[in-house]
């Protein structure tokens, strides 16, 4: 430690000589990312669309025992839901590599 003990070099002592080990990386985007990049897609465009398309398509939201109004508040929850459980997944699936 000299007269300038504020600068640090990035020298660690290894007394094994070894020199450090780099983090594997993968460059590709994966499985992963395209399910979520295919979610983001689905939350993004397919639902705001569907709801769009909600009022001219009440006879099968009927059929589905929905009202209008029920079915506009539960549309936006099945991209949440499908988006949680990738996380969980993307998640779990890293751990394991």
């Amino acid at each position: 430690m000299g007269s300038d003990g504020d600068q640090d070099d990035g020298y660690v002592h290894r007394p094994s000589g070894e020199p450090p080990r780099q983090a594997e990386t993968s460059e590709e985007f994966g499985r992963e990312g395209w399910v979520l990049v295919a979610m983001i897609v689905f939350g993004f465009l397919v639902i705001p669309t569907a709801i769009l398309l909600l009022p001219a398509a009440q006879g099968v939201v009927r059929s589905l025992g929905l009202t209008l109004r029920a079915a506009y508040l539960a549309l936006p929850l099945v991209p949440a839901f499908l988006l949680g459980a990738v996380a969980v997944w993307s998640a779990l699936r890293s751990r394991r590599s």
